[in-house]
């Protein structure tokens, strides 16, 4: 395996899964590629003796998940997280094939950890949920037939993190590599950035609380291009807070 390519920094995240089916084959299909890391964001049924049934060996990657109340929570102490998803919502995220985005993925793990995020089997990842990522990834398909199983998709991820692995060094492609690991923003420190920003936008009176989301998008996705450090965090929510200040 490729230097500094570690797999057992990224995390597959299944957001309200609807058949524990769909879990247990995930987490073969993971562990079939040497993933082990599986988070559960409030799935409809689990634990479940479907799940083990389907896992066929990989029990342990069962055993060993972790159940999340919110996406949020799945995500907190990431440095980078892919939205997989084939639906258009017209957003403003950079969009990539799968391939593409588990090479920058894998280059990310020298950094922190990172996440793939997937959505129900019925709908997908929504709006909201995309957003808390900064990417999002397709797989390839034949026009006339579009949809994948959620595992077959959790299939192909995990294929491809394990060639961009074993094939690190030769060709991947860093999003910044003037960026260092210690300094990267986690998850959990971007979205109370976010959080703040949003406050300070309702109190200027620059955002318009009936229509917030589509500005945020946008602000979100500025940022998450910018791929912040933790002292750059620090930098914006100092101004934010003295904007508060000279208001008060």
């Amino acid at each position: 395996m490729g230097e500094g390519i570690d797999l057992s920094a990224v995390r597959i995240v299944l957001s309200h899964t609807s058949h524990p089916g769909n879990i247990g084959a995930a987490a073969r299909a993971m562990k079939t590629m040497g993933l082990s890391r599986l988070y559960l964001v409030r799935p409809k049924q689990y634990p479940h003796s479907e799940a083990v049934a389907l896992a066929s060996g990989a029990d342990d990657l069962l055993s060993q998940a972790v159940v999340c109340d919110s996406l949020d929570e799945a995500l907190t102490g990431t440095v980078m997280a892919v939205a997989a998803t084939a639906r258009n919502r017209d957003l403003s995220h950079e969009v990539v094939p799968c391939r593409e985005a588990c090479r920058r993925l894998a280059h990310e793990t020298s950094r922190g950890e990172v996440a793939v995020v997937f959505g129900t089997e019925r709908t997908g990842l929504t709006i909201a949920e995309v957003n808390k990522c900064g990417l999002i990834a397709t797989i390839p398909t034949g026009r006339e037939y579009a949809s994948l199983n959620l595992a077959q998709a959790v299939q192909v991820f995990a294929y491809e993190l394990r060639i961009a692995a074993d094939t690190s060094g030769q060709d991947v492609a860093p999003l910044d590599s003037t960026k260092s690991a210690v300094n990267m923003a986690t998850h959990d420190e971007v979205e109370r950035f976010y959080e703040h920003l949003e406050t300070v936008l309702f109190e200027t009176q620059f955002l318009d609380p009936a229509q917030p989301g589509r500005l945020m998008q946008r602000l979100r996705r500025l940022f998450a291009r910018a791929r912040l450090e933790k002292e750059e965090v620090n930098i914006l929510r100092g101004i934010l807070s003295a904007m508060q200040d000279k208001r008060q």
